[in-house]
């Protein structure tokens, strides 16, 4: 049986992780999003497609302005004796020309796909016991050496800092036996990926990505520990 707490679970890969991971019975899954008439739909979709499935648990959350300690963490204990995997899949992007994007538009990314992610770590890996798991979302955007693309400076700085973020919490966290990896993953078809690159068809579906984040959550610390891994079908 696995706990689970995955953010950004109200579209794109984060609901089709979802998904995945609620047909396993033994899951109990919190998902996290901002939209709650989105999670409700997860609800109904999850329950639908996995009617013997594992538990459920959507709740409306926002990673940058709303309450840890007064709602998110106690709403966790209410569910959960302890956490055994943590998916921080939440992220803005903002498709924009470098020179013309404020700083205060920058940080916002930032404070959103770093941050954020930041703050669901300290507040969570507390509850996380030994031989769990920490993945972090990353993006082949932010992976060194990857092609680059105009517009999406803000955006894959903030993903690049969470690949170096990885590597750093899984040496800190290794005395706890806690893993911590990031996916830096190519394009899928998702409605973040359609912001980016308007009228491009992505070489994966977005339930494809989705079923890999949710195994290899289940999965990948048995082999990986500070570990960037590049997921895309295309060389760079």
């Amino acid at each position: 049986m696995a706990n689970i707490i995955i953010t950004g679970a109200s579209s794109g890969i984060g609901f089709e992780a979802v998904l995945d991971l609620t047909a396993n019975k033994s899951n109990n899954v919190i998902a996290l999003a901002r939209s709650e008439d989105k999670l409700r739909k997860l609800h109904e979709i999850s329950s639908s497609l996995n009617p013997d499935g594992g538990k459920l648990y959507p709740a409306k959350f926002d990673i940058v302005y709303d309450d840890y300690l007064g709602s998110l963490v106690p709403y966790i204990k209410s569910k959960f004796d302890s956490v055994d995997i943590l998916i921080n899949n939440a992220g803005v992007l903002l498709n924009k020309a470098f020179l013309d994007t404020s700083v205060e538009e920058f940080a916002q990314v930032v404070q959103t796909n770093l941050l954020g992610t930041v703050n669901m770590i300290k507040h969570v890996a507390p509850l996380m016991k030994y031989g769990s798991h920490i993945v972090n979302i990353g993006s082949m955007g932010g992976f060194q050496g990857s092609s680059k693309f105009a517009g999406l400076s803000a955006y894959s700085a903030s993903k690049g800092a969470i690949s170096v973020l990885t590597e750093c919490l899984a040496e800190e966290l290794k005395p706890q036996g806690i893993s911590v990896n990031c996916l830096a993953l190519g394009s899928a078809q998702t409605e973040m990926f359609e912001a980016a690159f308007p009228g491009v068809e992505a070489s994966t579906l977005a339930f494809e990505m989705g079923r890999y984040v949710a195994e290899f959550a289940e999965n990948g610390h048995k082999y990986y520990n500070g570990k960037v891994l590049p997921v895309a079908s295309t060389t760079p």
